[in-house]
């Protein structure tokens, strides 16, 4: 009788077992998604907290799209999630933003917006392994420090600013050029590429003041300039600080073409100048720009941005999204999340059509046959003159 009794008791039990073994296979199913994380930095406080705003918002787009993609990526349905950090455009707390990120295990980053705060946390992202695409820094030392992990999906200043140099010899006709920079990594940069443009195009430059990122007052380095009767006037710095130094361009009699790169080149620029702007007189450049059949999807991508957040792209948001976009692409054509898996496939990235245009990475990690589109203001609304590559 208690044979019996125990072969039941150990029946029972190795049927149990296997119950709990067939739940805990089952187990996995249930849960097959992976949660991917995907960190944006920029200044979302401060001076140009309009432009780091407008980055966030199409860093959010683009997640939300991938979302309802529903991806599947190693056999497991990726759901990604935004970690955003505010840098407010300082390099100290860009780093700390940067340390944030990789604290929290992101698998790539896309950012920073700045030139001066990107560099910096390009080693610590370089030094944990993490992919990182910028879209909107544009001073070459970034993808030119060696480091693998290292991207940016718009053209630098040695183009923006080399054009920008060339076009104010040869279109608008400046014979005597003067060159103000804010000191940042961003402003002097493009500064240094315009002088050298300006330059090799024959062109003169006049006088080379600078300033910085927070200044409000011009009186004297705008009097200094005003002596040397500059009829070109080149800003490199960002559309907080070129706004009133037009206005008091204005004040101070200074009729001159007024230059600048991306940084200035905003939808809010107007606003800030409040009022100081003649038609035609701003000629700026955007690292960037789309043609014939492309311009259709830009278009598509600013009605859509402005219904979804009831507000107009500044400038970066489309290069955000497809930065997203690229990143995401990567994983899936490696078929891994993980980002030392992925980041080959990133490196070699070409021919993805973004609404941006196509893009593709050249060794260094620079976007490939970069664009750039001119503009000029007319009744205080941004015009494109051309595009440029």
């Amino acid at each position: 009788m208690n044979k019996k009794w125990n072969l039941v008791l150990a029946t029972v039990a190795v049927a149990a077992l296997a119950a709990c073994g067939k739940k805990e296979a089952a187990a996995p199913a249930a849960s097959a998604e992976a949660v991917v994380k995907i960190g944006h930095v920029a200044p979302t406080s401060g001076a140009i907290a309009h432009l780091g705003k407008d980055n966030e918002n199409g860093a959010r787009m683009a997640i939300d799209d991938l979302n309802a993609k529903g991806l599947t990526v190693d056999g497991k349905k990726v759901k990604f999630e935004l970690l955003a950090e505010d840098d407010a455009a300082d390099p100290k707390q860009g780093t700390a933003a940067a340390q944030k990120l990789v604290d929290s295990k992101v698998a790539g980053v896309i950012g920073h917006l700045n030139s001066g705060t990107t560099i910096p946390a390009s080693k610590i992202y370089s030094d944990a392994g993490i992919p990182q695409i910028s879209p909107s820094a544009t001073n070459p030392k970034y993808t030119r420090q060696g480091f693998k992990t290292a991207f940016r999906n718009v053209a630098d200043d040695v183009h923006l600013g080399g054009t920008l140099g060339k076009y104010a010899v040869t279109e608008v006709k400046g014979k005597s050029i003067a060159v103000v920079d804010d000191r940042t990594a961003y402003g002097q940069g493009v500064a240094d590429e315009f002088a050298k443009g300006v330059e090799a195009a024959g062109g003169k430059v006049v006088d080379r003041q600078f300033t910085n990122d927070k200044a409000t007052d011009f009186t004297a380095i705008l009097t200094a300039l005003k002596a040397k009767k500059p009829d070109v006037v080149f800003f490199g710095g960002m559309d907080a600080v070129a706004g009133p130094m037009m206005r008091q361009m204005k004040q101070l009699g200074i009729n001159a073409k007024f230059m600048g790169g991306d940084g200035i080149c905003t939808g809010e620029l107007p606003k800030l100048a409040a009022g100081s702007m003649a038609d035609g007189q701003v000629v700026c450049a955007e690292a960037g720009g789309v043609e014939g059949e492309a311009k259709t999807a830009m278009a598509d991508f600013a009605t859509k941005f402005k219904a979804k957040y009831n507000a107009d792209v500044q400038i970066y948001a489309p290069y955000v999204y497809d930065a997203v976009m690229v990143m995401a692409d990567a994983m899936v054509r490696a078929n891994s999340t993980d980002p030392a898996k992925y980041l080959p496939a990133l490196a070699k990235t070409e021919g993805y059509k973004g609404v941006t245009g196509v893009i593709a990475f050249d060794e260094k990690g620079d976007i490939k046959n970069g664009a750039l589109t001119l503009y000029t203001y007319k009744a205080e609304k941004r015009e494109a003159i051309a595009v440029v590559r």
